[in-house]
């Protein structure tokens, strides 16, 4: 069953296309890599997924409907730059989603719902890594341990679809594959259909089930921007990844696999008291 359905879907800044003709179905518990070159439209793709951008042609249906005039609780996102709040706690930052989503009059939760909301809250950052590092603002925090919060805050809200716009480029290769590791976990355990803006075409084999490509074909210099991306790939990874199904031929480490993490690492040095 399609989770998300494109149809004939254009982007378009007056004269300037930006995208053409984007047709696409993603399935439920799918995990779908976009690639291309820089400035080809993969993140004003996923922005009109977030609905930060809307369509200048063509629609975008979720569940079988129109997706929502603004960003909702259903559509998580994380961005490459970290976007947790500053002032806030690790548990600040993660309860902040729940609260609002309970109380969005006031956003804020007392008593018993308070307190329900923190041990969820406690929970998500156990689950991504953090349970040690609840009380440590962002600015005490590495950049990977910044990443995987900003993850535990995107799952707060239990979205349907989680859309990650290059949240891996800035991290070292060593952190990076760490994320890659837990990335998988999360996809495994939780209900996700997940959409993934990358530039490293290892990333996109090592996560996804689907990598599609994204290009103009038609890019002369004196073309005044008349043309836009369309999709040029739409490759299945072999051997296929199944949502919940762990398998030793998916799990084991390949040439393009992180390897698997165990102990201290570098990512754990803000839980050491050092600050990054």
């Amino acid at each position: 069953m399609s989770v998300l359905s494109i149809a004939d879907v254009w982007k378009e800044y007056g004269e300037h296309v930006v995208l053409e003709g984007i047709s696409l179905e993603i399935a439920e518990r799918s995990f779908v890599a976009l690639v291309g070159p820089s400035g080809c439209g993969k993140s004003t793709f996923l922005k009109m997924l977030l609905s930060e951008e809307r369509p200048s042609r063509g629609s975008i249906l979720l569940d079988g409907a129109p997706l929502a005039a603004e960003p909702e609780a259903g559509r998580g996102v994380v961005f490459q730059r970290y976007s947790v709040f500053p002032h806030l706690t690790a548990l600040g930052n993660v309860m902040l989603g729940l609260e609002i989503g309970a109380s969005r009059f006031w956003g804020k939760l007392w008593g018993a719902r308070r307190r329900a909301a923190a041990e969820e809250a406690r929970a998500l950052l156990e689950a991504v890594g953090l349970a040690e590092a609840t009380d440590k603002y962002p600015a005490q925090l590495s950049g990977g341990m910044q990443q995987r919060l900003a993850l535990a805050q995107a799952l707060a809200t239990k979205p349907r679809v989680l859309l990650l716009d290059e949240p891996f480029g800035a991290l070292d290769p060593g952190i990076r594959a760490e994320i890659h590791q837990l990335m998988k976990r999360l996809w495994h355990e939780r209900p996700l259909t997940v959409v993934m803006v990358t530039h490293d075409m290892s990333e996109a084999f090592t996560l996804a089930t689907r990598v599609i490509a994204f290009e103009r074909r038609r890019n002369e210099p004196s073309d005044g921007g008349r043309y836009g991306a369309t999709i040029t790939q739409d490759i299945p990874v072999w051997p296929p990844r199944v949502a919940g199904q762990v398998t030793g031929l998916f799990e084991s480490p390949g040439r393009d696999d992180p390897a698997p993490v165990a102990g201290t690492s570098r990512d754990d040095l803000a839980l050491q008291g050092v600050r990054a």
